[in-house]
């Protein structure tokens, strides 16, 4: 979460036409399939903070320096140990906490130049693998346990990504830990995909819940990862779901 307030500016409104959908059922995967995107209630077309192209790339370029700043300054702060300590115990727990930190600021950069980056040419793919590499790169070995599974094979490049974004949600969905299943259906034409997150007091991602069940917040540095996910959505022409399935969150998207 973003705790920089100088970044947290709103955003001019522009009129862009959104259709989503939020819904609390224990049924949500058959009403989804069934492509209920009318269903009374649960489909909206809204007016959505819409930054121009600008704004948006300041505003990622914000959000990739937020997620890099702490590791970063981590391997500062272990650089200074080194330079300062001659005890052998510190400076080799100070060269293992670089160790540490310089794989999760690589894997970092490597997802955001997928999830938020530009492909060298129009049209591109990308693989699931690829994907799922990633994946496991950003939720790590820690408190959150990546399952995945279903199609393998290249997808076009909006789709992994919005793929992608939705995954990196995900563990704020179970912020004390757990596992986050993803499943991958469809076909690799039109694929479908459902992020099942399952830990202790499980609940919708907010900022992508607001997203999804509205009214839209207005578009800063706090909430720019969900919104650029509902832009992927619509790019790709894919319904967004967030639900709560009994005690799990599931966030799907499909064609």
């Amino acid at each position: 979460m973003y705790q920089v307030a100088t970044h947290a500016q709103a955003v001019p409104l522009a009129r862009v036409e959104c259709s989503l959908v939020f819904r609390e059922a224990p049924a949500w995967s058959q009403w989804l399939l069934a492509g209920n995107a009318n269903e009374g209630g649960f489909n909206f077309m809204a007016e959505r903070a819409q930054p121009t192209d600008l704004e948006l790339a300041a505003l990622i370029s914000s959000k990739i320096c937020h997620d890099l700043i702490g590791p970063v300054g981590n391997i500062n702060n272990g650089l200074e140990i080194l330079d300062e300590e001659e005890d052998a115990d510190a400076r080799a727990h100070a060269l293992e906490v670089i160790r540490n930190v310089t794989e999760t600021a690589s894997a970092r950069l490597q997802f955001a130049r997928f999830a938020y980056g530009a492909t060298d040419a129009a049209g591109a793919k990308i693989d699931l693998a690829t994907c799922e590499e990633l994946s496991r790169g950003l939720i790590g070995t820690g408190k959150h346990k990546l399952i995945w599974q279903g199609l393998k094979g290249q997808i076009a490049k909006d789709k992994a990504k919005l793929l992608l974004n939705l995954l990196a949600a995900a563990p704020m969905a179970i912020p004390r830990g757990g596992a986050i299943e993803v499943e991958i259906g469809g076909t690799l034409a039109a694929p479908s995909f459902e992020i099942r997150c399952q830990g202790t007091s499980a609940r919708p991602p907010q900022y992508l819940g607001d997203f999804v069940n509205g009214p839209a917040p207005a578009v800063n540095a706090m909430n720019i990862q969900a919104y650029y996910t509902v832009r992927l959505a619509m790019a790709s022409r894919m319904r967004l779901v967030v639900v709560k399935d009994g005690p799990d969150v599931v966030l799907a998207a499909k064609g």
